[in-house]
């Protein structure tokens, strides 16, 4: 048997390929828009894609499975399980097989047997693997959103990023008991979960790859609750916000996600229309470092840097519905092509072109006449001195959790993904100080903010890390109860 781990360091996910070597059949799972990859890689071990499954409708990336098993000719396997409601509505359309617990298909001499384990999911699936030329005991479990090293999947996300209202502490009390099951694996289980540290669909994800039953048994916070009540309360409690765009990821793989044929390349503007498609209203982010978008931008533009969080936050502030541009900087190398694979992994497919944006095409634009802004940068010496003053307004936008775990005195707390929708509710006059933890988040905050007519705008250089290591004080809030 041949195992192959696929992972998206912008999403936090991974993906699986599992070959029989003796008859060259493989099996991907939870294939995410890339299918290029899995071809490829399979195509260099002289294995033939059979087979595709998911262990659940995701909510954090476009799925790839269906497009994977179309360009292959190999077999979709999708849950049955969870009831109508939860159901893959393009199953039939797609030739589907249906799995059911404990339902099992072979790929060449492995093994795979459907375990459902509900609870991040009401449809979610785990599947054992058996090398059955080695062994009749499975070796490992393709655990998904279920168990992960260190954590457990989040039973809240279909009520608080789709909108399925009652359904958290149900899905809670599905996980205690679907943990229950699956304390009585063998201590030797390796476990191959779907997402590693940075994900959202847990709140305290470990970056080890893969784990065992009986390590997690021991480190794993989740097997140590034996109280179902308290474990409600305990997975509950504490979970990041979830990104907004969860809730279209969630439509999209369950209606069936449109086969892309390939992952395409956007036009190339002329630097020169900029002017011309801000004046018509066109959202256009700037790729580029936080740093080099501080020190001088174009007024109109927000700050998306092209880096690991890309992908998230462009899910969080991008809209699905309307056309966007790109500016990147053409001396990163392979910067286009790396900006459309992550916004293609969370279906934002209306790119509608990008444009060359260096230092020599800022000199352009103002030698022609255009304004260049700079985000003015701030020290928490600087801000504690206008706090002091009551000459500003500090807006914390770190998610709520780590706001109660130690903020600056008397600030609010208005997380990134949630601020252009509560914009309104900041004061019209004097500066506002933006602040998260090191200062990454708040730059692309103070973006949004002067994109949106505020002037008088910083951005904390720092955080509130150099906040602490200033020896100033913080507050600690007792968490709201779930």
């Amino acid at each position: 048997m041949l195992l192959l781990r696929f992972y998206d360091d912008g999403l936090a996910q991974a993906s699986y390929l599992i070959g029989c070597q003796a008859t060259g059949e493989a099996l991907v799972v939870d294939a995410n828009r890339d299918v290029e990859q899995y071809i490829a890689a399979a195509e260099a071990e002289g294995l033939r894609i059979a087979h595709v499954t998911e262990t659940h409708i995701h909510a954090d990336f476009v799925s790839g499975s269906r497009e994977l098993a179309q360009r292959t000719g190999a077999r979709l396997y999708l849950s049955d399980e969870g009831g109508p409601d939860w159901r893959y509505a393009f199953a039939d359309q797609a030739g589907a097989v249906l799995l059911k617990d404990g339902a099992t298909f072979h790929v060449g001499n492995v093994a795979i047997e459907a375990l459902h384990a509900p609870g991040h999911t009401p449809e979610h699936l785990a599947f054992l693997v058996t090398d059955t030329l080695t062994a009749a005991a499975p070796l490992g479990v393709l655990s998904g959103d279920f168990v992960f090293v260190g954590d457990v999947g989040r039973p809240d996300l279909l009520e608080r990023a789709a909108n399925y209202r009652g359904t958290m502490e149900i899905g809670a009390r599905q996980l205690f008991a679907s943990l229950r099951r699956f304390k009585e694996f063998p201590d030797y289980l390796q476990i191959w979960p779907g997402h590693g540290a940075g994900s959202a669909c847990g709140k305290a994800l470990g970056a080890m790859p893969q784990s065992t039953v009986g390590y997690e048994r021991l480190a794993n916070w989740a097997f140590h609750i034996a109280d179902e009540d308290a474990f409600v309360v305990a997975v509950l409690e504490g979970q990041p916000e979830p990104p907004k765009y969860f809730a279209e990821m969630k439509r999209i793989n369950k209606e069936g996600p449109r086969i892309l044929g390939g992952l395409g390349h956007p036009r190339r503007i002329p630097a020169t229309r900029i002017g011309g498609l801000l004046a018509a209203g066109a959202l256009v982010v700037d790729t580029r470092a936080a740093a080099d978008y501080a020190a001088a931008h174009i007024p109109g533009t927000i700050n998306i840097p092209l880096n690991r969080a890309f992908t998230g936050w462009a899910g969080w502030l991008i809209p699905y519905d309307r056309d966007f541009y790109l500016l990147i900087d053409h001396a990163r190398g392979e910067a286009v092509e790396t900006a459309v694979r992550d916004l293609a992994m969370i279906g934002l497919d209306r790119l509608a072109g990008y444009l060359d944006c260096d230092a020599e095409m800022l000199e352009t634009w103002r030698a022609s006449g255009g304004a260049l802004s700079s985000t003015a940068q701030r020290t928490v010496h600087q801000v504690r001195e206008l706090m002091r003053a009551g000459d500003v307004t500090v807006i914390d936008v770190r998610g709520r959790s780590e706001w109660e775990a130690g903020h600056l005195p008397g600030v609010v707390n208005i997380p990134l993904g949630l601020l252009p929708d509560r914009i309104a509710e900041l004061p019209s006059q004097g500066t506002i100080v933006l602040q998260c933890q090191t200062g990454s988040r708040s730059a692309i905050a103070a973006s949004l903010l002067e994109a949106g007519g505020r002037s008088a705008v910083a951005n904390l250089e720092g955080g509130i890390t150099a906040w602490r290591q200033s020896g100033l004080p913080v507050v600690v809030e007792s968490p709201v109860p779930v």
